[in-house]
């Protein structure tokens, strides 16, 4: 039996930055819109941890709906 494997994506080029809502005590999530096919997240507190990746339209829907919601659009400029 064979296993499929992720490969992770290289965040090398990745320009992070949080969200113009935090309260600047670095318990914040960061993103990375920069990269061309994903947007990378990650906890503020563990910037060498793992980050979680959104594809750009899914990235934009998820921001779309929080905003819906009524809570801010987390690190993210229209």
């Amino acid at each position: 039996m064979t296993e499929d494997r992720l490969t992770p994506p290289d965040l090398a080029e990745a320009a992070w930055r949080t969200s113009s809502y935090s309260g600047g005590q670095g318990e914040c999530v960061e993103i990375a819109p920069n990269l061309p096919h994903l947007v990378p997240v990650r906890d503020s507190t563990r910037p060498a941890g793992p980050a979680i990746t959104f594809g750009h339209d899914a990235w934009r829907a998820f921001v779309s709906d929080l905003a819906t919601a009524g809570a801010p659009p987390a690190g993210w400029n229209r």
